[in-house]
């Protein structure tokens, strides 16, 4: 495969893409081989495009010349995310790729909006487009290159988890769908003497727009704070609970500060009754090895919870039965009971998803309606209910 004797030919411990030197290089060899390719491409389509008047043509090798414009930001991009942490940024640089990703978007913006434009005007003003057999011929080499490119970059952005890099790889495979409508404006020219180059520039731009729209909404979401992937959120579940004194998890979120560069934390029920230097001695085993196998920043909370308690194992599992009533409540947690005889309080909190539009008054009148089942089981109970929110879904 191409890909990976590139690879392998100029990044060193090519394998260990977790290292941030090694990501460096990644970006930089896709850098590199998009301004190479893109940068021949729109000589190549600039010239053809002058000399057959076609201004779809000339609109996709300025297309092109964005894409030069891209592959140098990416460089610079991945080379300043690359830098460590200092004291005015304590979790590194790493969101100046998303930064570097959000330009590259804004340039490919203003290519398109600049040419819809001049393609508009050329369908009020139809000019005729010259065919050539040997430009033709240039142009259909055009598209496999524009193939392999996308199909590097996402295998490169595959490789090193870079949300940055599949943009640039699904731009570039963009590019074959607009070469393609190249082709179809100079055959029906040639073939039947009818100039639609106008409306296939404003379709090549329309294209364009929509895959600037497109990396600037995926540059976006992290920066403004998406949720994590579920295969990362069951992964720190997962090796928490293979802790025998960690029983339960909840409240986990996790912060974005760049591809690779992420912190974690959450709460972790432990029993009430092991030595506090035990369960410490254990949570900080805990977090060096989720921080160290997942390659993220964890930080853990304890919360001691009653183990041996009949009244509580009992009435939680009523809860538990009773919260099933309430679609709109995924979970709960934190569940305690405070008080001596006829005056007690059960306090927990209640997981609602952020897919569940409810406002605060909403909010309210759901803890009432929950108060107020529970009180049919045990009337001289009340309750202090927290409604959380899942930030990981």
């Amino acid at each position: 495969m191409l890909a990976n004797l590139i690879i392998s030919k100029f990044i060193k411990n090519h394998e260990n893409t977790k290292d941030n030197k090694v990501r460096e290089q990644y970006g930089i060899l896709s850098g590199i081989t998009g301004l190479v390719i893109n940068l021949i491409l729109f000589f190549i389509e600039l010239f053809i495009g002058i000399f057959l008047n076609s201004i779809s043509l000339i609109a996709d090798a300025f297309h092109d010349l964005a894409d030069v414009s891209s592959s140098v930001v990416t460089l610079l991009g991945f080379k300043l995310s690359s830098k460590p942490a200092d004291k005015e940024h304590p979790f590194g640089h790493g969101r100046i790729e998303y930064l570097s990703s959000l330009l590259v978007s804004a340039i490919i913006l203003l290519v398109g909006f600049e040419f819809i434009k001049t393609s508009f005007l050329r369908v009020l003003s139809p000019q005729p487009v010259k065919f050539n057999l040997i430009s033709f011929i240039i142009i259909i080499i055009a598209i496999p290159l524009k193939v392999w490119l996308s199909h590097f970059n996402k295998y490169l952005g595959k490789k090193i988890n870079s949300t940055t890099l599949l943009a640039t790889g699904a731009d570039a495979l963009n590019d074959v769908f607009i070469l393609c409508g190249v082709i179809f404006s100079l055959i029906v020219s040639g073939v039947f003497n009818v100039s639609i180059d106008g409306y296939v520039g404003i379709i090549v731009a329309l294209i364009i727009l929509h895959s600037g729209f497109s990396i600037m909404k995926d540059t976006l979401d992290p920066l403004l704070g998406q949720a994590p992937s579920q295969d990362l959120v069951k992964s720190i579940k997962s090796l928490a609970m293979d802790y025998d004194l960690i029983i339960g998890v909840h409240d986990l979120v996790i912060h974005n500060y760049g591809p690779g560069k992420s912190m974690a934390s959450f709460h972790a029920e432990v029993p009430y009754n092991v030595p506090i230097m035990t369960i410490h001695d254990e949570i900080d085993r805990a977090e060096k090895h989720i921080s160290e196998e997942l390659n993220i920043f964890t930080v853990i909370h304890m919360d001691p919870v009653l183990t041996d308690s009949r009244e509580v194992t009992e009435t939680r599992k009523e809860i538990a039965k009773l919260i099933k009533k309430f679609p709109q409540v995924s979970s709960f947690h934190d569940f305690r009971i405070v008080g001596e005889g006829d005056h007690k309080k059960l306090l927990f909190d209640i997981v609602v998803s952020f897919d569940v539009k409810i406002s605060e008054g909403a909010q309210n009148g759901l803890c009432e309606n929950i108060d107020y089942e529970i009180k049919k089981i045990h009337p001289n109970y009340s309750t202090v209910i927290t409604v959380d929110r899942d930030y990981t879904k």
